[in-house]
């Protein structure tokens, strides 16, 4: 069962690695992202904050997977 956890883990940091970043360049084009300034807008801003948490998700799932396999 722990080789299925570790690949679990994995493969959960490489989707959010790939997936997420790519999701912002998407956002940050958007019309609704900035304002008629120029200043983010909540829409840009919430966006960034959930993408940053996924990323931040992918780094401890890696470190998880990592220590699981060394251990």
């Amino acid at each position: 069962m722990e080789p299925v956890l570790i690949a679990l883990l994995f493969a959960n940091a490489v989707f959010n690695a790939v997936v997420w970043p790519r999701f912002y360049v998407r956002v940050a084009k958007d019309p609704r992202a900035k304002d008629a300034a120029g200043k983010a807008t909540p829409f840009l801003i919430v966006h960034t904050v959930l993408i940053g948490l996924a990323l931040a998700l992918a780094l401890a799932s890696l470190i998880a997977a990592i220590a699981a396999l060394v251990s």
